[in-house]
């Protein structure tokens, strides 16, 4: 049976700012209240889609969130109609409303783990959304998630969602840019590399916090039924966190038996190749402080690229434009650069962008059709972002009623575009 790694982009949503409510993250810090591009975001986010497509890499489209979050207002108390709701929060509390119209969303590496049928005990594609609960603008994510990922994988015969982890400081979970999975072929079983930060029981006092639990990644694989002989758990390196490297997907990224790493990504770097060599025909590619300097990495986000593998079977490097002044003679692989810079200025590079999930073509053909870009698709995404997205945005133009307006009938819209009626009416 045909079988594909498809990449699930995030969608960028009309209230793109930058928030800098990321602690930890250096890009989203260093750009904090500069104005962003809502429309120039969006439609850099689809042009990289639409050339992996191009490439002929399966490529799906993940909707944007409602921004603000009215769910998480009526947790808070307000209450009326939206427009209602909206215009109490921005009177009571307009920092509040500035959080939760983060469009992070978008950064769809964060939003889920993947485990494919062909890794899991019961034969099922098995997926837990992250509960994100080290950053309150994110943590309102993970139940839309939960809610999302049912609609788009309906068939529980075939896909089993898991409810994100419990919240509450001891298990957080930051979905799959703190996980790899390596296999000779997509089809294969394959061998999966969960990175944690620190213990939850155990926590490390550190200048930026360690986001990911080793327990957590323990209990997703436990939910996800890996056999145990088929995971290697890896600790973040502390001294690169500080740095700036507030996920794994910032200091390495692999793919199938490829695996392009920084030296200094793990406290025990060594152990980690050597076990994964062990149970796979790894293809390791080592980058030394000298070759580049974890500093250059952050800056460039040149780990945070994309890694895929094309139909004739050559892997191919998509990495953000801001790795083109890098020294990149050593790499022996072929590489493209894409303009995502109001990601990057955010803190998000392309594989950020991205959640990866293999499927067979049964499984494939039982995903909501309707996400799938194509020509069409692409060209109806294009002109919907036209049409809805503002060219300028600030933090204070948040608390704008007109933005909330075309934001409600935006994302109207796109929900009978992409036919997920009811997904946005909470």
């Amino acid at each position: 049976m045909v079988v594909h790694e498809i990449n699930f982009d995030g969608m960028v949503g009309p209230t793109h700012h930058f928030g800098g409510y990321a602690y930890g993250n250096l890009a989203s810090m260093s750009h904090r209240k500069h104005p962003s591009n809502p429309k120039l975001a969006a439609l850099q986010g689809l042009q990289k889609m639409k050339m992996l497509a191009d490439l002929g890499i399966p490529q799906a489209v993940l909707p944007p969130r409602m921004r603000p979050s009215l769910s998480t207002l009526r947790e808070l108390g307000f209450s009326g109609t939206d427009a209602e709701i909206f215009s109490q929060a921005v009177k009571s509390s307009p920092r509040l409303v500035q959080e939760l119209s983060s469009s992070a969303s978008m950064w769809a590496a964060n939003c889920a783990t993947f485990s494919p049928s062909t890794d899991t005990a019961d034969g099922k594609v098995h997926i837990t959304p992250a509960n994100l609960q080290s950053q309150f603008h994110r943590s309102i994510e993970s139940q839309e998630s939960f809610r999302l990922l049912n609609l788009l994988f309906p068939n529980k015969d075939l896909f089993t969602i898991h409810p994100p982890l419990p919240k509450g400081g001891k298990f957080g979970d930051e979905g799959a840019a703190n996980h790899t999975r390596f296999c000779t072929h997509y089809g294969d079983e394959g061998i999966h590399l969960f990175v944690y930060g620190q213990s939850a029981f155990d926590p490390a006092i550190q200048t930026f916090p360690a986001r990911q639990a080793r327990e957590a990644s323990e209990a997703i694989a436990r939910h996800h039924r890996l056999k145990p002989e088929k995971i290697i758990l890896a600790q973040q390196n502390p001294e690169a966190i500080d740095q700036g490297v507030f996920h794994n997907d910032v200091i390495s990224v692999g793919n199938r038996t490829c695996f392009l790493y920084h030296e200094k990504a793990f406290t025990d770097t060594e152990r980690v190749i050597s076990s994964l060599s062990e149970r796979c025909a790894l293809q390791p590619i080592r980058v030394t402080q000298e070759m580049l300097s974890i500093e250059e990495a952050i800056k460039s986000y040149f780990f945070n690229s994309q890694l895929v593998t094309l139909p004739n079977g050559e892997d191919l490097l998509i990495s953000p434009r801001e790795c083109e002044n890098l020294n990149l003679e050593w790499l022996p692989l072929r590489v493209i650069f894409v303009d995502v810079r109001e990601s990057m200025w955010g803190g998000g590079g392309p594989a950020c962008l991205r959640i990866r999930c293999v499927l067979n073509e049964t499984e494939r053909n039982q995903v909501h059709p309707y996400i799938f870009l194509d020509d069409t698709l692409y060209n109806r995404l294009v002109q919907w972002v036209h049409k809805y997205y503002r060219d300028r945005l600030e933090p204070c133009d948040l608390l704008d009623s007109a933005l909330f307006q075309e934001v409600v009938e935006s994302l109207d819209a796109l929900s009978q575009i992409l036919h997920l009626n009811g997904f946005y009416l909470l």
